[in-house]
């Protein structure tokens, strides 16, 4: 009996490194599950690119906020993929506020999506892993914020710092399974969540980012797929910077530096 066609399914692939992802992922033979939160149209373009590469998309809504029932879209695509053997936690959101100037509110809402929104997805798909018997692939997208902070986003660095330490505790615990999980983190990657979503990464300065740019989302992907395929089998519990060197500088640097002087002892 030949072996089933592997299925991903990638939160938030409606634009940026989700499309990019889902992309990549289906030009490995994968067929792919989407969802999306605002944007239908977006996912639907990502399903189109999917399809046109000969494998199989389906789309679902999914608001993270509405917490536990939101996780129930995993199931739903795994049931009309006929599997999972890849979930990349994509979907994020965060804040540009002062510390002093957030409400509750503020920090749940950013806390569901980035943390809580992963962690339930998570659950809901290593267990289908573990009732399919042949091991899986989890990938959080986490951030350089996963590992230094940055002013104003302080509901985004907990929750990016929290969903660092899951994804190491669940790598511990799923071993046993043949269920490796890892971080992606990304630093200033070229996408709507950057209002750059029609920008060439390699036309735009960056001083502060030691490699003088931001990234491009496929390169964020190509990561994600290294940790997806056979090639990842033995990398687990690790968390893989994808941000031209901004953490040797400092996140605040990345962004803020408006000279090269740094370069020059």
């Amino acid at each position: 009996m030949p072996d089933p066609t592997r299925v991903a399914v990638i939160t938030g692939a409606d634009s940026g490194i989700g499309r990019a992802t889902a992309v990549r992922l289906a030009e490995a033979g994968l067929d792919i599950g989407i969802t999306w939160h605002t944007d239908e149209e977006g996912a639907e373009r990502t399903a189109r690119e999917v399809r046109a590469l000969g494998r199989r998309a389906e789309t679902s809504r999914v608001d993270l906020t509405e917490l536990p029932a939101a996780a129930d879209t995993v199931d739903d695509l795994c049931e009309r993929l006929g599997r999972v053997d890849v979930l990349v936690n994509n979907a994020g959101t965060g804040t540009a506020t002062p510390f002093l100037d957030l409400g509750l509110d503020d920090l749940r809402h950013v806390l569901d999506v980035d943390l809580a929104g992963p962690f339930l997805c998570g659950q809901k798909a290593a267990r289908r892993m573990i009732r399919q018997g042949d091991g899986g692939r989890i990938v959080n997208v986490t951030s350089v914020h996963e590992h230094q902070p940055r002013v104003g986003a302080a509901p985004y660095c907990a929750a990016k710092g929290g969903l660092g330490l899951l994804t190491q505790v669940m790598a511990l615990e799923l071993a046993e399974h043949g269920i490796t999980v890892n971080a992606v983190a990304p630093g200033e990657i070229a996408t709507p969540m950057t209002g750059q979503e029609d920008t060439d990464p390699h036309t735009e300065r960056r001083p502060g980012v030691p490699l003088g740019r931001p990234g491009d989302a496929r390169e964020v992907a190509a990561v994600i797929a290294f940790l997806a395929g056979p090639d990842g089998s033995y990398v687990t519990g690790a968390s893989w910077s994808v941000d031209g060197g901004m953490l040797r500088m400092g996140p605040m640097a990345g962004s803020h530096l408006t000279s090269d002087d740094w370069r020059r002892p």
